[in-house]
């Protein structure tokens, strides 16, 4: 499987603080060898957001994802507000 970063991705991730980044890469690790990880509390969004997928970094950051066949693109990530 191979990870995309959407530039909505990119621009939301140099804005969040350096001790979040840190706790992200070590959840994409885990992500990469397997995205439906328990620690990742992996889970499918409803409403507008119901072809896409959602994991947790930290008590309050979330990455937004998509399935591209084999490969997943990084949409965003932040707190709740991203789901809007």
């Amino acid at each position: 499987m191979k990870v995309y970063y959407h530039p909505q991705f990119r621009n939301s991730y140099q804005k969040l603080s350096l001790n979040i980044r840190k706790i992200t890469e070590t959840k994409e690790q885990i992500f990469r060898k397997n995205p439906f990880d328990q620690r990742l509390k992996t889970h499918k969004l409803h409403g507008k957001l119901k072809n896409l997928w959602s994991f947790s970094v930290g008590n309050r950051s979330r990455v937004i994802f998509e399935f591209d066949g084999l490969d997943v693109i990084f949409l965003d990530i932040g707190n709740h507000k991203i789901y809007r």
